[in-house]
C-alpha cells in the first residue's frame, strides 16, 4: 500500500513537472536540422548521421541551453557546423545522390513524374555548381526559410552579406536557367 502510494506521487509529480526546453526545441526543430544536414551533405544517411550528432552535442550542452536566446538558430547553427566537418571529412569524388523519384507523387503520370525528376536533378545540379559562399546562404534563407539574422548566425557572417550572397546566388540561377531554355530552342 504504501509502495503504490509513493508510486502514484512520483507519478503525479512527472505529469505536472514542466518539459524540459531542450528537449522541446529538439522536437519543433528536428525537421530543420535534417534539413539543413541534408542541403549540406547531399546523402540521406549522412544527414540521419548529422541530425543525430547535432542532438547529442545539444544533449551534452545540457543546463546551459535554457540561457539560449534563440534556439532554432543556434540548433540550425550547430547542425550547420557538424553537416560542414561531415562534408569535410568525405572523399572529394563522392557524388550527391539524388532521390527525386521519391519525391513524385503516385498520383501523377510517367511523363509528368520523369519531367519532375528531371527538373529535381537540374535544380540540384545548378544549386551545386554554385560556390559554396553563395550556396549556402541561399539555401538555409531561401529553402529552409530561416531569417537573414538566423542565416548569419548560423554561418558566422552579417546580414546584409547573407541577403547580399543570396541575391547574388538567385542572378546567378535565373541566368543559367535562361541560358538553358535558349539552347533548347
Amino acid at each position: 500500500m504504501i509502495a503504490e502510494s509513493a508510486m502514484a506521487d512520483e507519478a503525479m509529480v512527472l505529469a505536472t513537472a514542466q518539459p524540459d526546453p531542450l528537449e522541446i526545441a529538439l522536437r519543433e526543430h528536428s525537421l530543420l536540422v535534417y534539413r539543413i544536414s541534408y542541403s549540406v551533405l547531399g546523402d540521406r544517411a549522412e544527414a540521419d548521421d548529422a541530425t543525430q550528432e547535432t542532438f547529442l552535442r545539444a544533449l551534452r550542452y545540457g543546463k546551459k541551453f535554457e540561457r539560449i536566446e534563440n534556439p532554432k538558430a543556434w540548433l540550425a547553427r550547430v547542425a550547420w557546423r557538424v553537416a560542414v566537418e561531415r562534408r569535410n571529412h568525405q572523399t572529394a569524388d563522392a557524388e550527391v545522390e539524388t532521390n527525386a523519384h521519391e519525391i513524385a507523387s503516385r498520383t501523377t503520370g510517367a511523363e509528368q513524374v520523369l519531367l519532375e525528376q528531371e527538373r529535381s536533378v537540374l535544380l540540384n545540379a545548378l544549386l551545386a555548381a554554385l560556390p559554396g559562399t553563395l550556396r549556402h546562404p541561399l539555401i538555409l534563407s531561401s529553402i529552409e526559410e530561416l531569417s537573414a539574422r538566423e542565416v548569419a548566425d548560423t554561418l558566422g557572417i552579417s546580414e546584409a552579406a547573407v541577403r547580399s550572397r543570396a541575391f547574388r546566388a538567385r542572378q546567378i540561377l535565373k541566368e543559367r536557367l535562361l541560358s538553358l531554355m535558349g539552347d533548347r530552342k
